[in-house]
């Protein structure tokens, strides 16, 4: 992956421009990455993967609702506090064990 600092890609925009077609380019400001300029066909493959992330995100959603009756007299938002409730137990019962665990 090439690497350039804004100078760097201000003075060599064009050449910067052809670097991207073949490799993702990152930019950097006193030493730390600002940006990445990448070719529109990488940019819309990248767009498509989050794009279908997401729908499978909601229909997974959507599944775990039809199956706890989301649509009679429940919410997708109640699912959802269910879901985050029971993570927090069970994030709590794995810190008491680790804590117990730990003792002398």
């Amino acid at each position: 992956m090439l690497t350039l600092t804004s100078v760097e890609a201000q003075n060599r925009f064009g050449q910067l421009l052809d670097a991207a077609q073949r490799e993702p380019v990152v930019i950097t400001r006193r030493g730390r990455p600002v940006a990445m300029l990448v070719a529109m066909q990488d940019y819309e493959a990248l767009q498509g993967d989050q794009k279908a992330a997401m729908a499978a995100r909601v229909a997974g959603i959507s599944a775990v609702a039809a199956f706890r009756g989301v649509g009679k007299g429940a919410s997708v938002a109640n699912l959802l506090a269910d879901r985050r409730a029971d993570r927090v137990k069970e994030l709590a019962k794995d810190l008491s064990q680790t804590s117990q665990s730990s003792k002398p």
